[in-house]
């Protein structure tokens, strides 16, 4: 499987999305700039990464000017004929932004950037990077944003729970979701979503932060290793 990683002028964790990805067995990581204007070799196969960091310095709203470069041209149409795409915090924005994932990313309750780990519970297996984790899975993953609150209106956080698009919650060590447990605000502490065809993924913590054993947390490397799995 080729898997690519988007880098945007503002990009900050692509390296070490890269660095995790290089690790696959039977994956091939390839670096794509935001300026390409095709996905020249890719098929539906295939997976986009769109990492996180501060695309094109975050201006006018996380995700906005990312969601118009070239290469997104291109990553639109691949997700829309069931190519994998997976948003890591900026890039779970850019796919807000670009109409992949419903709903937005709005600014943390507490007005604060927050960077620290944090505990989040699996909720489905139905999606790319949660096929090879079992709901109730969990996991303890960082984050590191301003705007990671996820809103969206009535109906289409119903739809979301219906058709359990909802893919991880925030929640405390022992899995217990709470409002004490919710670091930014987030309806229902929602953590992570897919879309209705599950092909499409986003999530606001960091599991490339989480997949090595030198930084003394793997479960980040469950994510990954779920790529793989179909």
């Amino acid at each position: 499987m080729k898997i690519g990683v988007v880098v945007f002028p503002g990009s900050n964790c692509d390296e070490d999305v890269f660095g995790v990805i290089a690790r696959l067995p039977g994956a091939e990581a390839i670096r794509l700039w935001h300026k390409d204007e095709i996905l020249e070799g890719f098929s539906t196969e295939d997976c986009i990464v769109l990492p996180g960091g501060f695309s094109y310095g975050d201006y006018l709203r996380c995700g906005a000017i990312a969601r118009f470069s070239p290469l997104m041209r291109a990553v639109i149409p691949f997700a829309h004929a069931g190519g994998k795409v997976i948003g890591i915090c900026n890039g779970f924005q850019i796919l807000c932004e670009a109409g992949l994932l419903p709903g937005v990313l709005c600014r943390n309750a507490n007005q604060r950037f927050i960077c620290r780990n944090v505990f989040l519970t699996t909720e489905s297996r139905e999606s790319p990077i949660t096929r090879d984790i079992a709901p109730g899975t969990t996991l303890k993953i960082p984050i590191a944003h301003a705007e990671g609150r996820y809103h969206a209106d009535a109906s289409t956080l119903a739809g979301l729970n219906a058709n359990h698009q909802v893919l991880f919650r925030y929640c405390d060590a022992s899995g217990r979701i709470s409002e004490d447990a919710n670091p930014n605000g987030s309806l229902e502490n929602i953590a992570g979503i897919c879309n209705a065809n599950r092909n499409v993924a986003g999530m606001m913590p960091h599991p490339e932060r989480a997949a090595h054993s030198l930084l003394g947390n793997t479960d980040g490397w469950k994510l990954f290793t779920s790529l793989l799995q179909g």
